[in-house]
């Protein structure tokens, strides 16, 4: 039985949406081993539940599933597939309250984010309900007079979705929002730190009334073999997978060995940049909303923030009594705006990073300090060079590095001297700073003006060592599609 309190928001013990098994060919089953592994409230160390440890040989009968679904289901027309889709998304908003609940016990994202995140995610399953009837293909001018040259876009085939803890439900949709939609099966790895969000939007998925095969759910411990399963096998013809940098060059190689496409959203390390003309509080806004979200925790955060000398120790003095005033605890508890680091790892971690840094020079303005359990104060560090790790490396936490720059050209320079390019932010009210400031920044995605630029309407990936691919938009739905170029002779 699940682990909750009385007083636990929105979810009850029997509630339908919590699964601790799999989902395979419309079926929920147990690990062919009997074996489990138990998902943990970060926030409180208890035991949730025990959730199916899947091994080879069961993911391999969920690829095999999919691969048997996949022809039936590519022949529905788009909108049958559309409608299917367009009842997950009902289905989804009006378990708002269930889906965040059970995500902020698994995560610890905070009630608010988790709230906002079940809209966010249920927002690329209406966008791709709607792209299925716009998968549209190419009539070529002829080369010739006998000839008719015609492209038309295929289904990919079954596709494999690795997603990560920090945004358990949305990069569920992000993914197989777009596959669906062009008539590809899915088989989702839920990470094994919140399976639990993953199990329900499937539920979810089955009363929407996607046939058997065509949605598939595989809750493992076992990262390594089923990674290198769902890589190899010749059934899965499209891999995404969003996490670190290390792992998507690992599950790349062995992907290689079927050619088998991939889409990899991976690490960032975003600057976000304040020039000596920007609006000094709406700087602060965007930088606390930004590197903030769900604990400094996501691979969009502001990882280094650059101040221009003039406006260096205002904005320092408004940032962190922003940061001061944030409530840290418990994420079911709606008033806090600050929840625990994920586990053991990433709170030492973030304490690894501060230590070099203090080591290297820098000063606490705020904060610093870890507090019980897997919390750690939000914390402004000021006096930060690049020779730190952590204007290096992500730190994934709640600690904000602030260094002092001079010139435009200075920290462009700064901003680019890194190999990882997915997002950036800057704030300037002059026009011609920012067209020019955005165009030499290399990143996939830069905020003017912004701290948040996510939204299922906009391409959201990274270039360099932060991935390939896009996800979201128009552009999304390429991704998981194949172009087939027909050409007709003979024509008199």
């Amino acid at each position: 039985m699940m682990n909750l309190s009385p007083a636990t928001p929105g979810l009850t013990a029997n509630s339908p949406l919590f699964r601790t098994k799999s989902f395979i060919n419309g079926a929920w089953v147990d690990a062919l081993s009997a074996e489990t592994f138990t998902v943990t409230n970060p926030a409180t160390g208890e035991v949730i539940a025990s959730v199916a440890d899947l091994g080879q040989a069961d993911v391999r009968a969920a690829i095999e599933a999919a691969h048997v679904a996949w022809p039936a289901y590519r022949d529905l027309t788009a909108k049958e597939r559309s409608a299917l889709l367009r009842n997950w998304f009902t289905l989804i908003l009006e378990h708002k309250e269930e889906l965040a609940t059970l995500m902020t016990m698994e995560c610890g994202k905070v009630l608010t984010e988790t709230r906002g995140e079940v809209a966010y995610g249920a927002s690329f399953i209406e966008w791709f309900a709607e792209e299925a009837k716009r998968i549209y293909g190419d009539v070529i001018p002829a080369n010739t007079n006998d000839k008719r040259l015609v492209v038309i876009k295929q289904s990919i085939g079954v596709v494999a979705a690795i997603t990560p803890w920090n945004f358990p439900l949305a990069m569920i949709t992000r993914k197989a929002g777009p596959a669906l939609a062009a008539g590809s099966p899915v088989i989702v790895k839920p990470p094994s730190e919140t399976p639990l969000t993953a199990l329900a939007m499937t539920y979810l998925a089955e009363k929407a009334g996607f046939p058997p095969g065509v949605f598939n759910t595989v809750t493992t411990s076992k990262n390594a073999e089923i990674g290198l399963e769902l890589c190899e096998n010749s059934k899965v013809r499209k891999l995404s997978f969003t996490g670190s940098t290390a792992t998507g060059k690992l599950l790349m190689r062995q992907c290689a060995a079927n050619l088998t496409k991939v889409s990899l959203e991976l690490g960032g390390n975003a600057p976000f940049i304040v020039f000596d003309d920007a609006d000094i509080d709406a700087a602060v806004t965007g930088a606390m909303a930004s590197k903030f979200r769900n604990s400094g925790q996501t691979c969009v955060c502001v990882n280094r923030l650059y101040v221009h000398d003039a406006v260096y120790d205002e904005f320092v003095r408004k940032f962190s009594d922003a940061v001061t005033a944030l409530r840290v605890g418990n994420g079911l508890d709606s008033t806090n705006q600050q929840g625990p680091l994920i586990n053991e790892k990433g709170l030492s971690k973030v304490k690894h990073h501060l230590e070099d840094a203090l080591a290297k020079g820098a000063r606490i303005r705020v904060g610093g300090q870890a507090l019980d359990g897997l919390f750690f104060q939000p914390t402004v560090l000021i006096d930060v060079t690049d020779e730190m790790i952590i204007t290096r490396e992500e730190v994934f936490g709640p600690v904000a590095p602030i260094a002092r720059f001079t010139s435009e050209a200075e920290v462009i320079q700064l901003a680019n001297n890194t190999p990882y390019g997915l997002a950036a932010y800057f704030y300037s009210k002059d026009v011609s700073r920012c067209w020019r400031v955005a165009e030499a920044l290399e990143y996939g995605m830069v905020g003017i003006n912004e701290g948040l630029v996510s939204t299922e309407v906009a391409p959201f990936g990274g270039i360099k060592e932060s991935g390939m691919g896009r996800e979201g938009s128009k552009y999304g739905m390429d991704y998981y599609l194949e172009i087939k170029y027909l050409c007709f002779g003979g024509i008199s």
